[in-house]
């Protein structure tokens, strides 16, 4: 706990607890680092966002994400991102903080949860950064053809991925709005048997000829329920150095690209809007 200028303790900031569209919000303090906090929704940690030091990712897929944004351009270039799920706007805090001047679009449907985050853990005012609170798939089709260099899909309802945001017409529309050298990113969650995942990445190489996916091993195995990011593009990867930067972090990942990545799907099948299903729901205890 921080010392105030007496020399003694500084009080801890209080939970902020609200109720907004997906759920009862949580706002909890990090009792490690003094300006970082972690929203749960429904008791389901979604982001971490440390606003004296945005460029700190402390969840691991989050880190994983911003390897990619990372390496997405010539370090520092500004690109124009869209997020896919506003959360507490870590990502865009990540990227307007390493990328400056960058140009972001964050499209977060619950219009509570985005008056929350900005009440409570403000946007730095220099950021370019455009909240819409409007569905995902909606605002994106808002975003002019070949605009991003960078589509973050993270975008959960109740701890799931929505059926409309898992399908081969929605990576038409994530197509639409990328340049022709842009990438694709996005957070996937599942479990054992790993149907879903598998899916998701049958139903990408359908629409992008590259593709990776990072993840801590023991989710690859199917020995527990966890995150994997997925990475798509038209252009090779630079999958060498995303192998390189995953394994070194905090908690070790790995990375999946090419003949392993295609034996590892396994043949499943491609998801339409006519087939598609949310992400499972976590088991009982998952983030505990």
């Amino acid at each position: 706990m921080a010392r105030d200028r007496r020399g003694g303790r500084a009080r801890t900031p209080e939970a902020v607890v609200e109720q907004v569209d997906g759920g009862l919000a949580e706002l909890s303090p990090d009792r490690e680092r003094p300006d970082a906090w972690t929203l749960l929704i429904d008791g389901a940690p979604q982001s971490h966002v440390d606003l004296a030091d945005p460029t700190h990712l402390d969840f691991s897929y989050q880190r994983r994400i911003g390897h990619v944004a990372d390496l997405a351009g010539p370090a520092r270039k500004p690109l124009n991102v869209v997020h896919l799920g506003g959360g507490a706007f870590t990502l865009a805090r990540y990227v307007a903080a390493t990328r400056p001047r960058s140009s972001q679009q964050i499209v977060e449907i619950d219009a509570r949860l985005v008056q929350l985050v900005r009440t409570h853990l403000p946007l730095d005012p220099q950021a370019r950064v455009r909240v819409r609170a409007v569905d995902a798939r909606a605002g994106l089709a808002k975003v002019p053809d070949g605009w991003a260099d960078l589509v973050i899909a993270d975008v959960f309802h109740g701890a799931r991925t929505p059926a409309h945001l898992t399908s081969a017409e929605f990576l038409d529309e994530v197509r639409r709005a990328l340049a022709p050298t842009g990438w694709y990113v996005a957070n996937l969650a599942d479990g054992p048997p790993l149907a879903h995942l598998r899916a998701q990445i049958a139903t990408a190489a359908t629409r992008f000829a590259e593709l990776a996916l990072a993840a801590d091993p023991v989710v690859l195995r199917g020995k527990r329920f966890g995150n994997a990011v997925l990475v798509a593009a038209d252009q090779p990867l630079p999958v060498a150095e995303l192998t390189r930067r995953v394994a070194g972090d905090p908690h070790p990942g790995r990375v999946e690209h090419g003949r392993a990545l295609v034996d590892f799907t396994g043949g499943a099948t491609p998801v339409s809007d006519a087939a598609a299903t949310p992400s499972p729901p976590p088991p009982p205890g998952a983030f505990h």
